[in-house]
């Protein structure tokens, strides 16, 4: 029992090879990124928006793989970032949440 809850939270879980929250964190950013720039170029240009939704997935998958580089080098990364998110919430000042 007890070695099923260390590998648990020694391998959290996965979105490829990205951990959960990272994945789901990337891809929210990204699409509001993308919604921004998209209204953007609409009010700008009109119908003939320049902007493809191509380059969202491909931005998309390119920072995917940078957090699945950086994630199999440091397995927790998706928990100390959503510790210090969950820090920014309660307004916990930057020396205490070192």
């Amino acid at each position: 029992m007890r070695q099923q809850v260390l590998k648990a939270l020694a391998n959290p879980a996965r979105i490829f090879y990205v951990p959960y929250t990272l994945a789901v964190i990337n891809f929210a950013v990204q699409f509001i990124v993308f919604i921004i720039v998209f209204i953007i170029g609409l009010s700008i240009s009109g119908a003939d928006s320049p902007v493809n939704p191509l380059y969202f997935l491909i931005s998309v998958i390119v920072v995917h793989m940078i957090l699945a580089f950086y994630s199999k080098r440091d397995p927790q990364l998706g928990q100390i970032i959503s510790a210090k998110i969950q820090l920014l919430k309660k307004k916990i000042p930057g020396r205490l949440a070192a």
